[in-house]
């Protein structure tokens, strides 16, 4: 039973460490595109241009 516990202990403890690495690349992620968007904005970028729909 103890062996089973363990185990079961580790694989949690991976699988949680895994989502919470996730979850920082995530963010890191959110924050770096939002950083962008507002420097964009204030140096004055222009946005990319809309695409054209193509005609079938």
């Amino acid at each position: 039973m103890s062996a089973w516990l363990s185990t079961a202990n580790k694989v949690a403890g991976s699988a949680r460490g895994q989502a919470t690495a996730a979850a920082k690349r995530q963010v890191t992620s959110a924050q770096n595109d939002l950083a962008r968007q507002i420097t964009d904005f204030w140096s004055g970028k222009p946005a990319a241009p809309a695409r054209k729909k193509k005609r079938s």
